[in-house]
């Protein structure tokens, strides 16, 4: 409900005239990409609100939290495992755990 139960197209009305422009937007999925996680929003309504230039969007909806995999190269793995002389599995967990940083990879493999 609009505030004070105004008419949504009066409160369209009072909104074009200070300058600010209201689309609904046809979506299918939102997805906000975290460091160790993300949240999917599947069929969203969103709202994108021009004023002075700038947009800004609204999104409405059920949020399922999801845990973000590291895509790790297969030359990345390769490379740490040869230079720490650690198996292809133990280089890639190495790899995951440093988000992909190859020399923070290899630095903990040979602790």
């Amino acid at each position: 409900m609009f505030p004070g139960g105004m008419n949504p197209k009066n409160m369209q009305r009072i909104m074009k005239q200070m300058g600010i422009k209201s689309d609904e937007l046809e979506v299918k999925k939102v997805i906000f990409e975290m460091n160790s996680k993300k949240l999917v929003i599947e069929n969203p309504q969103v709202t994108a609100v021009e004023m002075s230039g700038q947009k800004t969007y609204t999104v409405m909806g059920e949020a399922k939290e999801e845990t973000n995999e590291t895509e790790i190269p297969e030359e990345d793995i390769a490379m740490v495992a040869e230079t720490t002389g650690k198996t292809k599995k133990e280089a890639e967990n190495a790899l995951k755990e440093s988000n992909g940083d190859i020399a923070e990879a290899i630095e903990n493999l040979k602790k």
